[in-house]
């Protein structure tokens, strides 16, 4: 009986030090918000607001005194920062930022197309999709990192998305998925049993608002739907994608790009201020933000994007959070690609998407690494 009681204590024993291990392997993160802005170039990321853009033509500018007050200033550091207070006064004092070419810094994607569907697909599996040629591609038919993460033990209800448009529930299969993917001009809790008033409020805004773009909602009221999202389900692992950033800019109107990114920036850093002010995500929780292609440069070609565009296939990150070292612009490494966030949302979370997926890239080495760890 001795014997068998000391074995059992044993077991016991080596069963929490296992535990213990095993989330001090993880870090201290335990909740991951991957954020996208679409198309937004990471000229305006690094530099801020170009110059020649500024102007009727090209830029098809409207107010340019007003934009050049806003947004102009001497140097490009300055510049940047006007643009995105959030990501250059926060986001580069305690986290990373990855992309600046100009400094020698390389993040781009790894998929031939350079638009948002395959672009997308990458980020969320990890792996290039060549059957994936079209934004009206069917359902997914790749598992992506939030499909997969929302079967894993602690994770169940916990994983969803919002985002402006509405081709993301094909994108992350929200048939098949069985997460919830609020997207596009559905009022996002017309389903809820019981929604707050504020819920109802959101729902009336989409349901009001005149529509601009066909199946691309206003970020404005989709960043509303999202906090609800989060106060009502405490996500552990989530996307929101704003999507106005991309629409200006194949309209031509760079006083509009301006000025929807500066919006967004302040949307994050509302939402990181939000989740921070929440005991389940204060100090446990990473953000990613990146886009999903980049664009072309000149007269014309920061329009746009896609296989014969030239600059279209490169991008940005930035990421904040507890594991992640305090190391701002990273210049002078090595290149990363967009098909390394799916793994690298995973390895945050305590999870193996390369063991699940072995195409996906392998997770970004110094946000979350043994450098990382604490």
């Amino acid at each position: 009986m001795m014997r068998a009681l000391a074995s059992l204590a044993l077991s016991l024993t080596l069963a929490l030090l296992t535990a213990s291990t095993a989330v001090d392997a993880q870090g201290r993160t335990r909740n991951v918000v991957l954020i996208v802005t679409d198309g937004l170039r990471w000229q305006e990321v690094f530099t801020g607001a170009e110059r020649a853009l500024i102007s009727s033509k090209p830029g098809g500018v409207r107010d340019t005194a007003s934009l050049r007050r806003d947004f102009w200033r001497d140097t490009p550091e300055a510049r940047r920062e006007a643009l995105l207070p959030f990501l250059w006064g926060t986001v580069a004092r305690q986290g990373q930022l990855i992309g600046n070419r100009e400094r020698g810094s390389d993040a781009h994607v790894t998929n031939t197309m350079r638009f948002s569907y395959p672009g997308y697909n990458e980020l969320f599996t990890g792996a290039f999709d060549p059957r994936i040629d079209s934004n009206g591609y069917p359902a997914n038919p790749n598992e992506t990192v939030f499909e997969w993460i929302a079967t894993r033990p602690g994770f169940e209800g916990k994983v969803g998305a919002l985002a402006t448009w509405d081709v993301f529930r094909n994108i992350l299969n929200r048939d098949r998925a069985g997460i919830p993917v609020l997207d596009g001009w559905d009022p996002p809790f017309a389903a809820v049993r019981a929604p707050t008033p504020r819920m109802q409020f959101v729902d009336e805004l989409y349901r009001t608002s005149v529509q601009l773009w066909n199946g691309n909602a206003f970020d404005a009221p989709m960043h509303l739907a999202a906090k609800e999202f989060v106060r009502a389900n405490s996500p552990r692992l989530l996307f929101v994608g704003y999507g106005e950033t991309d629409e200006w800019a194949h309209s031509g109107m760079y006083d509009m790009v301006l000025r929807s990114a500066h919006q967004v920036d302040a949307f994050i850093a509302d939402l990181w201020t939000t989740m921070q002010a929440m005991p389940q995500y204060r100090d446990r929780t990473t953000f990613i933000i990146t886009t999903d292609h980049g664009r072309g440069s000149g007269a014309e070609g920061w329009r746009d994007h896609g296989q014969d565009v030239s600059g279209a296939e490169h991008i940005w990150m930035a990421v904040i959070g507890p594991d992640t070292p305090a190391l701002g612009e990273r210049n002078g490494i090595a290149p990363v690609t967009q098909s390394q966030v799916a793994a690298t949302v995973a390895a945050l979370l305590g999870e193996d998407w390369n063991a699940r997926s072995p195409r996906a890239g392998r997770p970004l080495a110094d946000v979350f690494g043994t450098a990382a760890r604490r």
